[in-house]
């Protein structure tokens, strides 16, 4: 055999090695990890997004996030790079590694507005403060954040796919402002400090008014102003509770309240709670 058909022969059995390597080691970049030393710059984008695909289905988040930034830092103005970067960002966010997921749909949602992935980019980016949002006693700041860009999703793409998602988890980080509210306002009424928790329990009232956490807010009302001696505040307080919540135990409690003084739940005066009276049950906005 001449030197030249050796060294062809022996290329062709290293391709095969290397073919056979790749089919249990990651597609195309066979045995090679962000940690080899062989650069990424040998590969096309397309091998180096397989190789994140790859990971992304072992479970390497974070490995994956790696090899779709490296895509759109060697190949920033190609299709892959688009790609790359939409992926980047769920990569990331499976990670839970939420600030970087932020930034990377952030970013395809300023160098891609219009593409069909947008609404994804910002769905991603509403997750990621979503799904951080912790128990009631915490910082709501990042359910504010949510909400914003739940709204931008529900908004800007109304006939996306996750349009409905978003408006269902909108109404649940509402509800968590509600329930955090409330959970204040408790705290205030266990320690008799009424004023304080009639400014929780109102802001409940006015504005989360559709969330579950109403009626009881109402209910607390009634208690407070009672506390006070604040009696039409109380009635009236009541009666919205009896003519919008009448099924439910927080008017039980309330009419027993009321009656054990000899009242009744009826609009009297004419305070903040007279007021929505008249416009949630009167319908009178004037």
């Amino acid at each position: 055999m001449t030197g030249r058909a050796s060294r062809i022969s022996w290329l062709s059995a290293a391709a095969l090695a290397v073919a056979l390597s790749a089919c249990g080691n990651g597609g195309l970049f066979g045995g090679v990890s962000r940690n080899n030393q062989v650069p990424l710059d040998a590969f096309t984008p397309e091998q180096i997004f397989e190789r994140g695909e790859y990971e992304l289905s072992r479970g390497k988040e974070d490995d994956a996030a790696f090899y779709f930034s490296e895509i759109e830092r060697l190949y920033p103005y190609s299709t892959w790079a688009k790609r790359a970067l939409i992926m980047q960002a769920y990569a990331y966010h499976l990670d839970r590694d939420y600030p970087n997921s932020r930034s990377a749909a952030q970013r395809y949602i300023d160098f891609y507005p219009a593409d069909q992935d947008a609404a994804y980019a910002q769905y991603l980016l509403a997750l990621s403060y979503y799904d951080q949002i912790d128990e009631v006693g915490r910082d709501q700041g990042l359910t504010f954040q949510a909400l914003q860009s739940l709204r931008t999703v529900i908004e800007i793409y109304p006939d996306s796919p996750y349009a409905n998602s978003a408006i269902l988890k909108f109404d649940l980080a509402f509800d968590h402002l509600a329930s955090k509210e409330m959970e204040i306002g408790r705290y205030y009424l266990r320690r008799k400090h009424y004023s304080a928790a009639i400014n929780r329990f109102r802001v409940v009232v006015e504005d989360f008014q559709t969330t579950s956490h109403t009626p009881e807010a109402l209910h607390r009302l009634v208690e407070s102003y009672l506390s006070l001696g604040l009696v039409e505040e109380a009635q009236t307080a009541g009666a919205i509770l009896g003519h919008n919540y009448r099924s439910t135990e927080w008017y039980e409690a309330s009419y027993a309240l009321l009656t054990q003084q000899g009242l009744e739940a009826r609009s009297l005066g004419n305070n903040w709670l007279s007021q929505i009276y008249r416009q949630s049950v009167q319908g009178r906005w004037l």
